[in-house]
């Protein structure tokens, strides 16, 4: 009888010899090379995405740190010997300030030392005594002396700048664009109480209120001849009639078209002075409650809102609003109530919506509008502050205290338009009539509102995701369940590849057909695509029933999955009639043109490029990756589960309910989740393929704005650094979170069905 053992050492490899121990040493040589590589990548795929994150966080960080301010330097008022101070002002940079005092000085001074400019300061010519002041908006450096005699002394201070040997040097003057004579206002010469003024380089207006309770307006507007070029003054005045005597405040805006006067009563009347011969009364509105005073009136910045500032320490925000009668009232849109005294002086910022106010007990408070809220608020001295005045940039105050000393502060307050509310709350802007969710981060208009919310854009990625998800996710699926559980092997081997070949296909070409084809074609044959949407399915059924009617062996003569060949011809022939009776049904039942119907009879209004085109065209695109994977998960359910249970007598179709489907679930779960992500991310097909407008309406014939559309189209134009910049990468930040939240979910709903379902 052989011997076992050596006959099975004559068939078996020898795995001592050199040459095996060297092929595992090597094998193993690069099973370890590969775990590591493997890991390394891992680990840095996970660091890469980190250091995304904290880069995001360290942009967007500085929009959310506190205000501060920091004293430079304390002096006595420069020309303190020349009168009291009338006001203050700064050049753009800061480093040149003016004092206009009540001896008619204009003194220019170094804002850090309170050195003064001999060569620029002057002593302004008057005939009488001042007994009023004004400042225009704060951009045209108009300034105005109301004088005891009635007239009123314009003049503006502007600065030269010039770089020799490559140093600044800014040199300050007095300019009298309206001529250096006063302007008489009050014929009867009556000193003037209150006034106000805004000019600009064609026409000028002034408003006083003279001691003998009458309130004038003088409109002047240049007229150059065309023969000569000789300049003549024409001049406009009329006399408006109050309900109140006892002014104590008055306000003209920069366009001067409209007039605000306070009066003792706490009342503020509101007047239209576009025509300035014939002022006419449109409003006159309760400003603060009985027994509380009107201490400061200005205007923000841009001349729209009114700023009422009153006695118990409140300010409130004023605008006009459109009624239903499309007629303009003063609506209070808001208030701060944090300081506890008085209001004694607003100092406006020259190009954003925020505003310094000193109160009456030494207090100092730096406020934005548009934000709600308080962003600093300081105790500067113990009693009264007797003037201030903010830097054209707002970096910068000057601030005038109860002891004669002249104080010069910077100011780090970059980002005051940005809070919570702004960002996801409904805001009341200006010239709107209602609170809102808008998204218009710039403008051509001087005084424009930035609109920072990011809720319209956050609507906009969802709802592109959910219109897309809509139109992909049942065909993705049904198509990957009819592919691999019913379809034939042979013609799977020829749809599959075909449909993962589209995931190939760039959104920058989906966009561009979407856009410039598809949604024209749309809207010229809508009623044929929504009938298309019945019509289809009911094709489906249809052919179906019919096969199924057919004789037995007619069936049996088409292989087994070629079943999905007979419904090519037959869509086709459903997606041509679909479009004919569209066109039947728009010539007669809808006058030629669906979309118009829809607006005129239905009120639902139609943009060409909408969110049926952007979902069918995403759809597309996220379609093979669901198909892609969904397939492959049920494809792989084992083969014993499906055997097992069709043979205990379960049908096809309660194997594909009950055992198929759930064995695949966390795949087609995580099919689904991807897809969304990519739904979420589009940018290209959303830019290309919307109107790209912030909207917030479930409409699917309307279009919108998404997070990551929005950075695409605006992260070109925004200034590094500033508030646009820094949102937008918010935008990105919250579009980081809201897809690490998604994965993260969707791991954990995957997990959970992987374990639930092992078992089967």
């Amino acid at each position: 009888m052989p011997d076992t053992d050596s006959s099975i050492a004559g068939i078996l490899p020898d795995f001592a010899t050199p040459a095996a121990i060297r092929h595992r040493r090597w094998r193993h040589i690069k099973d370890v090379t590969t775990r590591y590589l493997m890991g390394v990548g891992g680990v840095s795929i996970i660091i890469a995405i980190v250091l995304i994150a904290f880069y995001l966080l360290y942009v967007v960080a500085p929009m959310f740190h506190p205000a501060g301010m920091e004293r430079v330097s304390e002096y006595p008022v420069p020309g303190g010997g020349s009168g009291g101070t009338l006001f203050y002002s700064m050049e753009e940079q800061h480093e040149i300030g003016l004092r206009v005092t009540t001896g008619a000085q204009a003194i220019f001074f170094a804002t850090s030392t309170g050195e003064i400019h001999e060569q620029a300061s002057t002593v302004i010519a008057v005939p009488a005594a001042i007994s009023a002041s004004a400042r225009g908006d704060p951009t045209q450096r108009m300034v105005a002396l109301g004088l005891a005699d009635g007239t009123v002394k314009l003049f503006q201070h502007n600065y030269s700048v010039s770089y020799p040997k490559d140093v600044r040097v800014i040199e300050p003057h007095i300019d009298y664009p309206w001529g250096e004579d006063p302007i008489p206002v009050d014929g009867g010469g009556v000193a003037l109480a209150w006034i106000s003024v805004q000019a600009d380089e064609e026409k000028a207006t002034i408003v006083a209120f003279s001691n003998d309770s009458r309130l004038h307006l003088v409109s002047l507007e240049k007229e150059e001849s065309m023969l000569d070029g000789a300049v003549t003054l024409n001049r406009t005045e009329s006399e408006i009639a109050l309900d109140n005597k006892e002014v104590v405040n008055l306000k003209l805006d920069v366009e001067q078209r409209e007039l605000y006067v306070a009066d003792a009563d706490g009342f503020i009347s509101y007047f239209d002075i576009t025509r300035k011969a014939e002022p006419r009364l449109i409003q006159r509105i309760k400003a603060v409650p009985d027994g509380i005073r009107i201490t400061s009136l200005e205007f923000l910045s841009g001349g729209i809102s009114i700023l009422v500032g009153d006695s118990r320490g409140t300010i409130t925000q004023w605008f006009p609003v459109r009624d239903r009668e499309n007629n303009y009232t003063l609506e209070n849109i808001r208030h701060f109530s944090d300081q506890q005294a008085a209001i004694g002086s607003i100092a406006p910022e020259y190009n954003r919506k925020g505003f310094l106010a000193a109160g009456a007990d030494g207090s100092l408070g730096i406020y934005h509008t548009t934000a709600q809220r308080t962003v600093k608020l300081i105790q500067m001295d113990s009693n009264r502050l007797s003037a201030i005045a903010v830097a054209p940039r707002a970096n910068a105050a000057l601030i005038e205290n109860s002891n004669g000393n002249l104080q010069f502060w910077h100011i780090d307050n970059e980002y005051p338009e940005i809070s919570w509310r702004t960002i996801w709350g409904k805001v009341w802007y200006e010239s709107r009539d209602r609170p809102e969710y808008i998204w218009q981060s710039s403008s051509a208009s001087s005084d424009f509102e930035p609109k920072f919310s990011l809720t319209p854009l956050v609507f906009g990625t969802f709802k592109a995701a959910f219109y897309a998800m809509l139109f992909a996710v049942p065909l993705a699926i049904m198509g990957a369940i009819y592919t691999a559980y019913f379809m034939s092997a042979r013609l799977r081997g020829v749809v599959k590849p075909t449909i993962e070949i589209m995931a190939a296909l760039p959104t920058v070409i989906l966009g561009f057909i979407a856009g410039l084809w598809f949604a024209p074609y749309v809207e010229h044959h809508l009623a044929g695509i929504l009938l298309l949407l019945m019509l289809l399915p009911l094709a489906v059924v249809c052919t179906a029933w019919s096969w199924r009617q057919l004789p037995v062996r007619l069936r049996q003569r088409l292989p087994d999955g070629w079943e999905a060949a007979i419904l090519i011809p037959v869509l086709i022939a459903a997606m041509a009639v679909s479009i004919w009776l569209g066109q039947l049904a728009e010539l007669n039942l809808f006058g030629g043109n669906f979309p118009l119907w829809l607006n005129q009879v239905l009120g639902i209004d139609y943009d060409q490029r909408n969110s049926l085109i952007v979902g069918i065209a995403i759809g597309f695109a996220v379609i093979p990756a669901i198909f892609s994977i969904s397939e492959d998960a049920l494809f792989e359910v084992p083969r014993h589960l499906t055997t097992g249970s069709l043979a205990l007598g379960a049908t096809p179709w309660q194997t594909l309910a009950r055992v198929v489907l759930l064995t695949a679930s966390p795949g087609i779960f995580s099919a689904i989740m991807i897809g969304l992500g990519r739904a979420v991310g589009e940018t290209m097909i959303v830019v290309m393929a919307t109107g790209n407008t912030a909207i917030m309406d479930w409409n699917i014939f309307q279009g919108f704005r998404a997070l990551s559309a929005n950075i695409a189209v605006e992260m070109p134009e925004s200034e590094v650094g500033s508030t646009h910049y820094r949102i937008l990468f918010l935008a990105g930040l919250v579009l980081f979170m809201v897809t690490f939240v998604f994965n993260t979910l969707a791991e954990v709903i995957r997990h959970r069905l992987r374990t639930k379902y092992s078992n089967l």
